[in-house]
């Protein structure tokens, strides 16, 4: 099955002229309000045009799926965690449901690979502005990936049916008019598939990228880095197809999330990258179509130890934010909506120096 991947255009460099002359005008000194200023740059150069208003409208997708691998006891949590956490999600009482609602994001869960039913959650409770629970997508590929120590992940085919999943997202968001998409995951396992495929991307040892995820204890840790030095071996996944990779060694929801970070490039929708299965996705992303990298803000450091190495390998800006987290939901990528909110506002409402009556130096 062939992958067509959409067009990526360049960011705007005249919006980002633009954002930056309007800033150095600003009654601040220059570079004092530090990343804020580059942020609302950067926004202005994705978004394609100059002025561009604060982004209101913003969707995060939690693309929820399986991992066969957790037969080989590399999870602190069994497999039907991940369909009792979706359904979750769809009543409104995970962690990312407070942080979305708080920060006035719209929550979709997609299930991509759930190995149980999700399908049977609650529905949704409406409230003024943002839904308390989440909208459910059924959109599963299969129902988990296999054991990617003994046998491929999935087929390439499945692969490139979830990439194509997260494009239809982006697609169906951007219909909405959405200024901005927000990428999260969900899938006891997951931290597992991503490190092989962090070190299928960055040639690492696995005993250099393999972290405790759930809060595995010692023993677990170190059966995980052979299950991942095992399946690295047995794979030989290569850097220069990552769709391969991602049949391999990945996961259904993070070949969407590959998806949802192209397909939003594509329609000059910026995407926050959340944690460590995130950005692995955006690895992937990046070995397809290193025109995405552009559109792809991270939002935080992982405490896992493979999302260093992830956040070096996709190359500057560094994450905004360090809070120690690894939960994943997308939680560390709703943090920093606001923080690009405020950086907008900021760059739009502040008087100029002339308007103000403000002299930019000193008299000489």
């Amino acid at each position: 099955m062939s992958l067509v991947l959409p067009r990526i255009p360049e960011i705007d460099r005249g919006a980002v002229e633009a954002a930056r002359a309007r800033q150095k005008s600003l009654t601040k000194p220059p570079g004092s309000l530090g990343r804020l200023e580059e942020l609302a740059i950067w926004y202005a150069g994705a978004r394609g045009r100059f002025p561009v208003p604060v982004p209101e409208h913003v969707e995060l997708f939690v693309f929820a799926a399986d991992h066969g691998v957790t037969a080989e006891g590399v999870s602190a949590y069994p497999t039907s965690v991940t369909a009792a956490m979706v359904q979750n999600f769809r009543a409104g009482g995970a962690a990312i449901n407070v942080l979305a609602r708080e920060a006035r994001i719209g929550l979709t869960v997609v299930d991509v690979g759930i190995a149980g039913d999700g399908s049977e959650g609650p529905p949704a409770i409406a409230s003024p502005g943002v839904a308390l629970g989440a909208k459910y997508v059924a959109a599963r590929v299969r129902p988990g990936t296999a054991n990617l120590r003994r046998e491929p992940a999935m087929s390439r085919a499945e692969a490139v049916t979830a990439l194509e999943v997260g494009f239809a997202m982006a697609e169906a968001a951007a219909g909405r008019a959405t200024d901005l998409l927000v990428a999260g995951d969900m899938g006891i396992g997951n931290t597992t598939a991503a490190s092989a495929l962090v070190c299928a991307f960055g040639g690492n040892d696995p005993a250099d990228v393999v972290g405790r995820g759930t809060g595995i204890d010692d023993t677990a840790l170190a059966r995980k880095i052979e299950v991942v030095r095992d399946a690295l071996r047995l794979h030989r996944p290569n850097s220069g197809d990552p769709i391969g990779a991602l049949a391999a060694v990945g996961g259904l929801e993070m070949a969407a999330l590959t998806g949802l970070f192209l397909g939003g490039a594509a329609r000059r929708i910026p995407v926050v990258v959340d944690g460590f299965i995130a950005s692995a996705a955006a690895l992937a992303a990046m070995r397809l179509a290193p025109a995405v990298r552009p559109y792809l803000l991270l939002s935080h450091m992982s405490a896992e130890p493979g999302a260093r190495r992830a956040c070096e390998l996709l190359g500057p800006p560094a994450p905004l934010l360090d809070l120690g987290m690894r939960l994943g939901e997308g939680t560390g990528a709703a943090l920093a909506v606001p923080l690009l909110r405020a950086a907008v506002a900021a760059q739009n409402q502040m008087a100029t120096f002339e308007r103000a009556g403000v002299a930019q130096k000193l008299p000489a």
